[in-house]
């Protein structure tokens, strides 16, 4: 692709992708501001941008958007821009979302790896993060929520990094779901190296996104740059596992600053990993969430996903009705009584408790011998 057939918008983006740092408020406001070509503009000549414009000038000078996108075309990567019909709305929020850690602002472009469309693969998708040093019980419980997640067809977004990410990528995975990976580096790199079977995997099923241009590699302000996004493609932000100072923490203040549902997995009182989700938890910033089931309860439309709310499991007897119910506590559990005496103990008609015990013979519930009615044993404890 040439200078001449490459779209003057997407150009400008791609150059501002390749000299900008990722979440830098100065370069992403002035851009959603004033849009792309007038900020390349400003950086090039005008004096009002003379700090920024001195910052960037070596990379401005080096940036070459036609030899990104071939070396991106070969990794199998594209830029997706905000004027592409595949953009995710979620994205909007971070350009009215508080600049946290210097940090903030709706992403000129991403650069996205995977056949799937971005807004298609990011719909209704919520966000897993927390610990790299996770424990067993981190990981197992982040597992768990990206399986259900992925089986309910949520596409569970997450870091690629050790311990709960990876969990939670790994759960969706087993159940044929679709998961997103935002890397703090190129899209065309591996980080950490060790995970880069399960990021071919990832790009193979889902998709790999960074904000960052290719060959990039991860800085600490990417990481803090990479947390909004994971934040703003999630419908909801569950974090497992994140100790008082963690990267976690920074996902789950994006979240809160964009109003998404923020959640937390409490963990024993006694670990340090669970102790920034405790604080989440006590102050009412994060609702306490023990399964996958009740992140789609969070997450999900009203009386949507619904969870017992006694967390007891069901039991047969549970479905009976009023009636039902009172016969089946005036039937004796050891001795057997006849339907006249359990119509007494139950106050109720002797031809309607008559009616009630055959339907609760038929259920399982109650057995004759002869004129008398006693409970079947298997219900006696439930």
């Amino acid at each position: 692709m040439t200078g001449r057939s490459l779209d003057p918008v997407r150009r400008a983006r791609l150059v501002l992708s390749r000299i900008g740092e990722p979440g830098d408020p100065r370069l992403t406001g002035l851009v959603s501001e004033l849009g792309p070509l007038a900020v390349l503009d400003s950086l090039r000549s005008q004096p009002e941008q003379v700090d920024l414009r001195e910052a960037l000038a070596d990379r401005l000078a080096a940036a070459d958007p036609e030899a990104d996108l071939r070396r991106a075309a070969r990794a199998g990567i594209r830029f997706v821009t905000p004027e592409d019909d595949e953009w995710p709305d979620g994205l909007v929020d971070l350009a009215h979302a508080p600049v946290l850690h210097e940090r903030g602002g709706s992403p000129v472009g991403l650069w996205v790896r995977g056949r799937l469309r971005l807004d298609e693969a990011v719909a209704g998708a919520v966000a897993v993060v927390g610990s790299r040093s996770a424990t067993t019980y981190g990981a197992d419980a982040a597992a768990e929520i990206g399986s259900v997640l992925g089986d309910r067809r949520r596409p569970v977004v997450s870091g690629a990094a050790f311990g709960i990410d990876q969990a939670a990528h790994r759960g969706a995975l087993a159940a044929r779901g679709i998961t997103v990976a935002v890397l703090a580096c190129g899209a065309d790199r591996a980080y950490p190296s060790a995970h880069a079977a399960l990021l071919d995997y990832i790009a193979d099923v889902g998709l790999v996104i960074s904000e960052a241009a290719p060959g990039c590699s991860p800085t600490r302000v990417r990481f803090l740059a990479r947390n909004r996004i994971i934040a703003a493609l999630g419908a909801g932000t569950v974090v497992v596992e994140a100790a008082t100072r963690s990267g976690a923490l920074n996902t789950a203040q994006w979240a809160a600053g964009m109003s998404r549902v923020l959640m937390g997995v409490p963990g024993p009182v006694t670990s340090a990993q669970s102790e920034g989700v405790h604080r989440l938890i006590r102050s009412r910033d994060g609702l306490l969430v023990t399964s996958g089931r009740d992140v789609l309860e969070a997450v999900g439309s009203a009386g949507e996903h619904l969870v017992s709310q006694d967390g007891l499991p069901s039991r047969p007897r549970d479905r009976l009705g009023f009636e039902h119910r009172v016969v089946l506590e005036a039937v004796p559990r050891r001795s057997a009584a006849t339907s006249r005496s359990i119509a007494r103990a139950a106050g109720l008609a002797p031809a309607r408790v008559t009616t009630i015990l055959e339907d609760l013979s038929r259920g399982g519930f109650v057995e004759r011998s002869r004129d008398r009615w006693r409970q079947v044993a298997s219900v006696l404890g439930g």
